[in-house]
């Protein structure tokens, strides 16, 4: 069992900025070869994909490509997302995902407003 725990959510200005965390209880040797997601969800929306991190590959979301950013920190099992250029519509709650041989893990999440 896998336990994720995003944190760095908040309240920011339309064009600020916010990096996110997402820490995983999972060893190193796991982290580190894991599929590991970043989705959001809107109030009243579905929850989107934004990006990915795979065995330092890197996707994003057409709506998020060139202001957000995936790094990771395998010695920690931390995943950061950077989110520059931050726009109202970027509003949701984001969550945290980790998929590794079959299994799937979801993080809590955390807020994320940003005023006009």
């Amino acid at each position: 069992q896998v336990q994720l725990v995003e944190s760095g959510g908040g309240l920011v200005q339309a064009g600020g900025s916010l990096r996110l965390s997402c820490v995983a209880s999972a060893s190193t040797s796991i982290f580190s070869v894991s599929n590991i997601s970043w989705y959001r969800q809107a109030p009243g929306k579905e929850r989107e994909f934004v990006g990915r991190i795979y065995v330092g590959r890197r996707d994003y979301a057409d709506s998020v490509r060139g202001r957000f950013t995936i790094s990771s920190d395998n010695a920690k099992s931390t995943v950061y997302l950077q989110m520059n250029s931050l726009k109202p519509e970027d509003t949701a709650v984001y969550y945290c995902r980790l998929f590794f041989k079959g299994h799937l893990y979801w993080g809590l999440g955390t807020q994320v407003t940003v005023s006009p």
